[in-house]
This record gives C-alpha cells, sequence and structure tokens, in this order.
C-alpha cells in the first residue's frame, strides 16, 4: 500500500502519526457527533478523544483508543488542536465512503504541531490524495463536572428498545422528561415498557415504560426517584450515535445532568465510545 511506504525519517517531522486502513472506522464515529462545525481534537498515548460542544449546554465526546489504529504515534504527552469538522469529513469521504466489500480507503493522519495544518494522506484503489486541513487552537471544552460519585441512577440497555423509541417520538417537541425510579415506572422515556421518558409537544403528551427486568435491561440502579426535563433540541443530535451503537448508558447525577454513553462496534467489530452530556432544562417535582 503506498501509505506504508513514507519513510520513518518523515514520520519524525510529525507529533502525531495515525493510520487506518478503513477510514471509515474513523468517519462513522465522528458524524456521530457532527452537530456543530468544530471540533476539539485530543490525543494522547491512550487514543483520540474528539469533543464537540453546544452553547455550554450539550457536550459530546467521541474516544478512539489507540488500538483502533493501524498505527498510532505520539511523541508529546499530549497534543491538541481544532480542526472544521465539517471539512474533515468531507475529506475523509473524498473517495464516496464506499461500503463495497473489500473496498475501503486507507488514512493516514499526520500533525506537525502548532500552527500547522492536519494532513491526511488518503489511498484507495492506488491513488494517494493529500488533505491539508488549518488548525486553530483548541478552545478548553467545558467540564460539566459528571463524576461517577454523584450518579445517582443509571441503566444500560441494549440501543434497539431506544431506537424504537426515538423513531416514534415527536422530535419536533419542545421537552423530554426522563424518570428513573426505585419503584414503578422504574425508567420511563417515551416507549411503552422501557423507563420514564415522556415528551411534551403540540401533539400531546406520550410515555415509554422499561420494565427494570425487561429483557432489553442489562443493568438497573436507581437509588432515588428523579425526573429531570431536557430540551428535545439539545438531545436530537444524540440520535446520531445511537444509531450506530449497540448498548447505551443513561446516568443521572444529583444535580439532574444527563449522560448518555454509547458503545459502539465499528467496521473490523472494534469498540469505540460516544458519551453526551447535557445540562437539564428545569427540575420537575412529582
Amino acid at each position: 500500500m503506498p501509505l506504508s511506504t513514507q519513510s520513518q525519517a518523515d514520520d519524525e517531522q510529525y507529533v502525531l502519526v495515525a493510520s487506518l486502513d478503513n477510514a471509515r472506522n474513523l468517519s462513522n464515529i465522528l458524524k456521530a457527533i457532527a452537530f456543530k462545525d468544530h471540533a476539539i481534537f485530543s490525543a494522547t498515548p491512550n487514543g483520540l478523544k474528539v469533543t464537540v460542544e453546544d452553547s455550554k449546554c450539550l457536550q459530546a465526546n467521541a474516544f478512539i483508543q489507540a488500538e483502533i489504529f493501524q498505527e498510532f504515534t505520539i511523541r508529546e504527552d499530549s497534543v491538541g488542536f481544532q480542526v472544521n469538522l465539517t471539512v474533515l469529513l468531507d475529506c475523509l469521504n473524498i473517495f464516496g465512503g464506499s461500503t463495497a466489500p473489500g473496498v475501503s480507503t486507507a488514512l493516514r493522519m499526520c500533525y506537525k504541531g502548532y500552527g500547522y495544518p492536519l494532513t491526511l494522506f488518503l489511498e484507495e484503489g492506488g491513488v494517494v490524495t493529500v488533505c491539508k486541513i488549518n488548525t486553530q487552537e483548541p478552545e478548553e471544552p467545558v467540564d460539566f463536572e459528571f463524576c461517577s460519585t454523584n450518579v445517582t441512577n443509571k441503566v444500560i440497555l441494549q440501543s434497539e428498545s431506544l431506537k424504537e423509541a426515538f423513531s416514534e417520538l415527536d422530535m419536533t417537541s419542545e421537552v423530554l422528561q426522563i424518570t428513573m425510579s426505585p419503584s414503578q415506572p422504574y425508567f420511563r422515556f417515551v416507549v411503552k415498557n422501557l423507563k420514564l421518558l415522556s415528551t411534551f409537544g403540540n401533539s400531546g403528551n406520550a410515555h415509554y415504560d422499561y420494565p427494570k427486568d425487561s429483557d432489553m435491561m442489562e443493568l438497573f440502579r436507581c437509588d432515588k426517584t428523579q425526573t429531570n426535563r431536557y430540551k428535545m433540541s439539545l438531545l436530537k443530535p444524540s440520535t446520531k450515535a445511537l444509531a450506530l451503537s449497540c448498548k447505551v448508558s443513561v446516568r443521572t447525577d444529583s444535580r439532574g445532568f444527563l449522560s448518555l454513553q454509547y458503545l459502539v462496534r465499528n467496521d473490523d467489530g472494534q469498540i469505540c465510545f460516544v458519551e453526551y452530556f447535557c445540562c437539564p432544562d428545569e427540575e420537575v417535582e412529582e
């Protein structure tokens, strides 16, 4: 493969080099958080974290472990930059993003450091294209201070159950209400036999309850009854990650902040994670 013939001397000029035999393994996970133009890239020896935010009310993080890449070399403790995510995705799909069996686009992503562009070498069928994307100094992501010690309720569900629920939701509604409780309704999320997610909109109320002993429920841990409302406009982008995922963890903390963690398998069966944080619209006293 032409991309593999780059010399070691070429690599030494970069502080970050990441290679994939299938660029879709990166582009698909980035699409799951592509609801704003710009993304913050943070690389460590453990892998790549990509963050997208909206108005300090919503944050999405995609985690791509170093083991996912065929090559992942970082010459500093951490490397960070900000790029236009829309442009990056366009480049990653420059060959059309074919899903045909045996056809894939190889990727070599290189970064020299502060002030330099992010350079992509993309190869398919012996044709190599080089894309250079301007980078910016990364902004500091919002710290939602969502820590496991403050988590009051947590459920893990097979994603199919939530996909069904969201497909029936009126996404034009303004608010999504989630109730998690040690007793009935357990987990209500506007889908029959789930938990407590209630939508309020012009079309009226709809809700779905998930029993804690449902086949779709892999873990149910609720310490107290909690009902919170979230703006549907903030949650809507997370449906991109839901569509790709096979499991989802729903957590709330004592402040009502929501964490949605999605387990995503790429084309090669490897596991990546996408996490959304969302602040509550208002607290509902039951």
